[in-house]
């Protein structure tokens, strides 16, 4: 047996050649900070989550909390829309709401959207496009989504989000913009001041940047650049008001009664799409937002009829050790089981 002083030296050894990179040591103890895209994609995925997630919740602190969860799980999936739907009965809900109030209690879907609307926004430009509201009074609570359109003020990408400014920009013609580095720049472009914009920034400093669409990371170079939010009034306008011009092709329902997904989603089975929609329900399932919608109550889908609504209606977690699983914790586990629909990596 060789001496201990020589196996601590090969131990040694190895564990500097396992660290130490090309360019020196690599610090294992810090997560790699520099976004790499994927390849460009027209393909999107979509979760819908029901308001009801957070009506059991107590506090502003708790309903706050369960909103930077949600968030959190968007953002670590790369999911590019997030609709919340009233699955409330239409006598509890209120006729009017003081949307300059504390929305938690009496409209959850105002609530749930002002917050993840103000966690996607960049947090350089945060102040000046959301007021103080009570809403936000707990933002502190929030958690960081650290996303590639969140600058770090050492990164560069091609892409930037800005906010226009007030202000002449130099030489009289065009528009200044902070995009939450140490100087602002000017784009050619006219456009009012406070107006959040997506840049393409140039490969020369000679060249101005140029105006996109928010899609542009995603579908010119395969950025994961942040979510949209929109509201639902209801489950079916879930897909009625889909953004996209032909809906969603693919629809997923997540329900205890739904078949494992595994057997919906066998490894050996490829799946193609171009819109992608994952439903979760609330406490009391997807039954409950249907039984609540008045569109669906009219076609007589209601029960175990929710089914027909999806193209596939699939249970998340056989088995589960608990009785029930809260949305954000099976948003989680749905996600990950999903994610190679999407990304086979």
């Amino acid at each position: 047996m060789a001496p201990p002083y020589e196996h601590q030296a090969k131990v040694s050894k190895i564990l500097r050649r396992r660290v130490d990179g090309d360019d020196g040591p690599i610090d294992t103890f810090k997560p790699a900070t520099r976004f790499r895209p994927t390849v460009p994609r027209e393909w999107t995925v979509s979760v819908a989550v029901p308001t009801s997630i957070i009506t059991d919740c107590v506090t502003r602190e708790q309903r706050t909390t369960y909103a930077g969860r949600v968030a959190r799980a968007l953002t670590v999936f790369s999911v590019d829309e997030i609709i919340v739907y009233d699955d409330s009965p239409m006598h509890q809900r209120p006729a009017n709401v003081d949307e300059d109030a504390f929305t938690g209690d009496t409209d959850p879907a105002h609530f749930l959207e002002h917050l993840l609307t103000y966690l996607e926004t960049p947090p350089f430009m945060r102040k000046t496009l959301f007021p103080l509201h009570p809403n936000l009074r707990s933002q502190g609570l929030l958690p960081s989504l650290d996303m590639p359109h969140h600058p770090h003020k050492d990164e560069w990408l091609p892409y930037r989000e800005g906010m226009t400014l007030e202000g002449q920009a130099k030489g009289g013609k065009g528009t200044l913009v902070d995009i939450g580095m140490p100087s602002t720049v000017t784009i050619e472009e006219t456009i009012p001041p406070r107006t959040r914009v997506t840049l393409k920034m140039p490969d020369d400093e000679t060249s101005a940047p140029e105006p996109v669409h928010p899609a542009a990371p995603r579908t010119e170079a395969g950025y994961f650049w942040g979510f949209s939010v929109r509201k639902a009034t209801a489950l079916s306008n879930v897909f009625t008001q889909s953004p996209y011009k032909e809906g969603y092709d693919i629809s997923i329902g997540t329900s205890e009664r739904g078949i494992p997904l595994s057997k919906a989603f066998p490894d050996h089975k490829e799946t193609n799409f171009t819109h992608l929609l994952i439903v979760f329900g609330g406490p009391r399932g997807l039954e409950y937002a249907a039984m609540n919608d008045p569109e669906l109550a009219e076609l007589g889908i209601a029960g175990p009829r929710t089914r027909e609504l999806f193209d596939n209606w699939v249970n998340i977690l056989p088995n589960q050790g608990s009785r029930t699983i809260r949305t954000d914790e099976a948003m989680m586990i749905g996600l990950a089981g999903l994610r190679r629909l999407w990304d086979a990596s």
